[in-house]
């Protein structure tokens, strides 16, 4: 099965923020995601991560010193199956 390179980078983008445990209530801050892309990326990276979190795989936190995120709680088994599929990787 073949997959896009938008659905890698959103599974490279859960995987990372599972990896750290960045779930509930932690929260990392939203320019990190971008973080371990290639630069011409970046405007890509922000469309991506919007989805994920207009789909709920990711939940925000309003702060006076930006945005932040975290993966929802609720959906931990979609985002490790999802991970399994795109990469590979179990939890």
């Amino acid at each position: 099965m073949e997959f896009d390179n938008e659905d890698k980078i959103k599974a490279t983008m859960l995987y990372h923020l599972r990896r750290k445990k960045v779930i509930g209530g932690v929260h990392t801050h939203f320019d990190i995601l971008r973080r371990g892309f290639p630069g011409h990326l970046g405007k890509d990276i922000n469309k991506i991560a919007k989805e994920l979190i207009k789909k709920e795989f990711l939940i925000t936190k309003s702060t006076p010193y930006g945005l932040q995120v975290s993966l929802n709680k609720g959906r931990i088994k979609e985002i490790d199956l999802f991970i399994k599929k795109i990469l590979g990787i179990d939890f």
